[in-house]
């Protein structure tokens, strides 16, 4: 007799009882006890994801098949049976399956039940089982036995949709892509959706496949299919003291709260826009809820306190103690609000309070890029293309304990990833950002890609970590998706592959250009320095052609190309506009990055410029000394230092940063001429210096605009030279006594200009330090 040992008779029961649920052939049953519309939404859901991934379409049955037959069954938690079987319950408090939206899904024989607290319950049970099918044209799986439950941590979770000219792909979707994507972030967990109904001051979009008035109804009717709440963004731009327009503007909401078949929420800026005292905004979104709730009975309003000053703020929390109106739900965080641990401390408990995270921007904004280089403010600019998943992840877990939950900003489909990571942390926050992404990437991209290409969007995100000169892993995450995309071409037409592929391709064109331009830029201030008084108009020349060398020979072509053509498979495939003149975008903040993918990394533009206002100086020696000045702006020569404030490469001095990424210009609508470190700037920077000479003298000297209030270790200077115009000079002779020890801390304090816009304050880009 053979003997065989133990743990193979072990392996073999954990292989039967570990066998993958073949559902290649099942039907999917629905108990008529699940709600309408998701009655049919939830399979007519299952069936065409199935079908688009796997050519099989499952069937509809009214009725048990027989025993061999695998049965997706769709039920109520509460149900006790279904068509005379069983429902597999369980005993016990606290159960997930049996809170608001929470779900089971446990396979028990050759039933697979999807188990609902809700019709919402059942539409994210659902989900759970689109996000962990292995699915292809040979199988339609599931990982065997399971027995899952769960429910949202959060209440609301959801992402703002403008179908408006602003959007940089939005207003050129159809509804059928609308409801396309309803149904993705549905599956991932989102259960809100937020319109913007009405369009002051825009220009219809050329793009827009029906007008913004009839799209809004059925942003509206697909809510109600998918049961998420309808949210709509209305803010008031006029004086509402003016009692003729205010009148208009209840008839018009009234008008489109009639026409909508489902309404849930209004949500009301305060500012942003908007410049309303809350005296006057209170008593009109009072009237507001008046004709809100004759069509939509339990329809609530919000609003934030965006761009309020501390008198209104005060006024407005003293309006709910006096008052605690019942028509209010909440407040709304967004960018500009008081801050959140605030908010929530000051708000009295019977009131919601949800987040407006800005998820959409990269820069001058909510959440800007931490220490994001120069090149790629310049040319990605503000809506990039931006996977930041580990990011956002800290971002939710740092600001969604003070709140009931969000509905975040969007302008465009390139946040994509930025969505689902808030969707599935706002439903379970402790879930791993890796098992985010490979469901993501399993769902959209194929399951033998899920870790794949989890992966490489981490490596997207860390693209944008540090330096751009000295991240060499922007060229291994270039190859790693080149391999992938060789790989697969079945996803050629894929838009969130199409998404990462650009962003791949462009951040290693960027950083290409990055090193050669600066290479060029050297090499030509090197020509400047051997300048003499007798051949200024050559050197100048030379050097010009130089660093233009950058236009008449650019380095890789080839993915320039590249990123031509993805930006045009972006615009077919979901309307992404990275152009103005080519696709139609707004603006050239709104995502145009095809527009700056050639804008100057080095300063040819300012130096060609230069050349023209040195030629005009009056004297040979004025002019060569000038030249000196360009030549070594960035090189001041032995025992100097040069900061350039916000390079992350040119800054090792520099302490600080600009938390809220206004650090970086936008002027002339991104074509600015002005030299690159002028562009970077701080308000007050704080930088430290060491192994300075004790028997030196040193002179700081500042460029930027405006004031600059120097102190060094503490000790406010005063100037010798003080000139406030971009690019002019400041400069401090700096103490013997503060420099004996050989280091120096450098500070500076902030003018008054409170009255200000940020964009005209004070600035200081490039800090030298100059040994006499």
């Amino acid at each position: 007799m053979k003997v065989y040992p133990l743990f193979l008779f072990l392996l073999t029961a954990f292989e039967l009882i570990a066998q993958p649920i073949n559902l290649k052939n099942a039907a999917i049953l629905v108990s008529p006890s699940v709600p309408a519309p998701m009655r049919t939404t939830a399979p007519q859901m299952l069936t065409e994801e199935i079908a688009k991934r796997t050519n099989t379409t499952l069937k509809q049955v009214q009725n048990w098949p027989g025993s061999r037959s695998i049965t997706i069954a769709l039920a109520l938690s509460s149900e006790k049976e279904v068509a005379g079987k069983a429902v597999p319950n369980r005993t016990g408090t606290e159960l997930a399956e049996q809170k608001p939206e929470g779900f089971r899904v446990v396979s028990e024989g050759n039933t697979l039940w999807i188990l609902g607290s809700d019709a919402r319950g059942i539409l994210f049970g659902s989900g759970w089982l689109l996000r962990n099918l292995k699915m292809d044209a040979k199988r339609l799986e599931l990982a065997g036995p399971v027995d899952v439950a769960s429910a949202p941590a959060y209440p609301i979770r959801g992402h703002q949709l403008g179908y408006r000219t602003t959007a940089n792909s939005y207003d050129a979707w159809t509804i059928a892509q609308f409801e396309q994507y309803y149904r993705d972030l549905a599956i991932f967990g989102t259960n809100a959706i937020e319109g913007i109904p009405f369009h002051e001051g825009e220009i219809p979009s050329a793009l827009f496949p029906i007008p913004p008035k009839e799209m809004q109804i059925r942003m509206s009717e697909l809510c109600q299919k998918y049961d998420m709440d309808y949210w709509v963004w209305t803010p008031a731009t006029f004086d509402l003291t003016d009692g003729v327009k205010r009148k208009a503007e209840i008839e018009r909401h009234e008008a489109f709260y009639r026409a909508c078949p489902r309404l849930d929420h209004i949500f009301f800026p305060g500012g942003d826009p908007g410049h309303n005292h809350p005296r006057e905004v209170m008593a009109f979104l009072k009237d507001l809820h008046g004709k809100l709730i004759q069509y939509h009975p339990k329809a609530k309003i919000w609003i934030s306190l965006q761009g309020f000053n501390t008198e209104q703020i005060d006024y407005f929390y003293k309006y709910l103690a006096q008052n605690q109106p019942d028509w209010l739900q909440g407040l709304v965080s967004g960018p500009s609000s008081p801050p959140m641990a605030e908010t929530r401390y000051r708000l009295p408990k019977k009131y919601r309070h949800r987040q407006y995270p800005d998820l959409t921007h990269n820069v001058r904004c909510e959440f800007p890029v931490e220490r994001w280089d120069q090149a790629y403010a310049l040319t990605l600019g503000r809506e990039a293309i931006n996977p930041r998943p580990f990011f956002f992840a800290r971002i939710h877990g740092k600001y969604a304990p003070f709140t009931d939950g969000f509905v975040s900003y969007s302008d465009g489909c390139h946040d994509d990833i930025n969505k689902v990571i808030w969707s599935m942390r706002g439903w379970n926050p402790d879930k791993n950002v890796n098992e985010i992404l490979a469901e993501y990437s399993r769902f959209f991209f194929g399951w033998q890609l899920a870790n794949q290409a989890a992966d490489g969007i981490l490596a997207l995100e860390n693209n944008w970590q540090g330096p751009l000169a000295q991240n060499g892993g922007v060229e291994a995450t270039f190859a790693f998706w080149k391999n992938l995309e060789t790989a697969h071409p079945e996803l050629k037409t894929n838009w969130r592959w199409q998404m990462l592929l650009l962003r791949a391709n462009y951040d290693t064109y960027t950083r290409r250009r990055l090193l050669y331009e600066e290479g060029l830029e050297k090499t030509a201030n090197a020509i400047l320095t051997r300048a003499t008084e007798t051949d200024l108009s050559k050197t100048l020349d030379q050097a010009l052609a130089t660093v233009n060398r950058a236009d008449t020979e650019p380095i890789a072509p080839e993915l320039r190309q590249k990123i031509e053509t993805l930006c045009a498979d972006l615009f077919a495939s979901i309307g992404l506009q990275t152009s103005v003149p080519k696709y139609k975008a707004k603006g050239p903040e709104r995502g145009c990055l095809l527009d700056f993918v050639d804008y100057p990394l080095n300063n040819r533009w300012w130096l060609a410029d230069e050349c023209q206002k040195i030629l005009a100086l009056k004297t040979p020696a004025e002019q060569l000394a000038r030249i000196h000045v360009i030549a070594n702006w960035e090189s001041p020569g032995i025992g100097s230092y040069y900061d350039d404030v916000s390079s992350g490469s040119k800054s090792p001095r520099v302490k600080t940063i600009s938390d809220d990424a206004t650090d970086i210009a936008w002027w002339d609508n991104g074509l600015s001429r002005t030299r690159l470190s002028t562009q970077t700037f701080q308000a007050s920077p704080a930088l430290d210096y060491s192994n300075l000479d004790p028997g030196a003298r040193y002179v700081i000297r500042v460029a930027g605009a405006g004031d600059a209030l120097l102190r060094v270790d503490g000790k406010r200077l005063h100037p010798t030279v003080y000139h406030k115009d971009l690019e002019t000079f400041k400069e401090w002779i700096v103490p013997l006594s503060l420099t004996q020890d050989g280091q120096i801390s450098v500070s500076f304090d902030q003018p008054e200009e409170s009255h200000l816009n940020w964009r005209q304050r004070s600035k200081i880009s490039d800090i030298w330090l100059l040994k006499q």
